[in-house]
């Protein structure tokens, strides 16, 4: 049993799961550090968590626990000394016409349908694919995106067909805004709607006085967190210190 520092509820016990495969590194074997009972934390107590390098998925707040590995490394972008690089500038021109509306949290049949498409482009294996029936792979998209004891919200973004573009779930905390995952129309390979969603919360994150923007769990090896990086000026989680990188 670990206890991460200062909880502000000192109720919460805190238990390593036992190994599964890693989703990053092949080969590799992963465990996780979960906070429990998860009902106890709320909005407050995640802010805390996050802090300390925590992350949510559905109900459980969670972070890396791995024994022989120290790789996953969380983010967050420093608003105040942000600046964007030219590509992410013409990204966010590129799809501003976008409709922007922020709903509640909740099962939609059209994002569910944007999820699948996107998770069979970007991520699904063939495993995957023969693996998982619509009802499972609808079942795990509720319990992962739908569902929060914390303040969460949902982004979505329409084109001028009405049709869904973008959706980004978001948690809102004490001292920002964390992404929590975004998913889009991978179809349009001359597209950069992953860019241009991150680029549209630091906005809204500076419009609320708010100075972070959390982005998950960066690790060098892995290419699909390779677009975290180019996010600047951002501070990383080491040591148990936010460290300028």
């Amino acid at each position: 049993m670990s206890s991460p520092k200062e909880l502000p509820l000192q109720k919460l016990q805190f238990y390593v799961t036992t190994p599964y495969p890693c989703g990053y590194i092949a080969k590799n074997r992963a465990q996780s550090l979960i906070a429990s009972p998860h009902h106890l934390v709320d909005a407050d107590v995640y802010s805390e968590l996050i802090t300390q390098g925590f992350r949510r998925s559905g109900k459980f707040a969670y972070r890396p626990h791995c024994e022989q590995c120290n790789k996953c490394v969380p983010v967050r972008i420093v608003l105040d000394a942000f600046a964007p690089t030219r590509s992410q500038k013409r990204a966010y021109k590129q799809h501003n016409a976008l409709t922007v509306n922020i709903i509640p949290l909740g099962f939609h049949q059209a994002h569910f349908e944007l999820y699948v498409a996107y998770q069979a482009l970007r991520h699904a294996t063939e495993d995957d694919i023969n693996q998982n029936t619509e009802s499972s792979e609808e079942d795990q998209y509720k319990q992962f995106l739908c569902q929060s004891n914390v303040d969460s919200l949902m982004i979505e973004f329409r084109d001028a067909n009405n049709q869904v573009k973008i959706v980004s779930v978001i948690d809102t905390v004490n001292d920002g805004n964390s992404a929590v995952y975004t998913f889009y129309d991978a179809a349009e390979p001359k597209a950069s709607y992953g860019t241009y969603a991150i680029m549209w919360l630091i906005d809204w994150t500076r419009s609320l006085n708010l100075p972070y923007v959390y982005l998950g769990y960066w690790i060098a090896e892995s290419q699909k967190m390779a677009y975290k990086e180019k996010f600047n000026l951002q501070e990383k989680y080491i040591d148990g210190e936010w460290l300028t990188n």
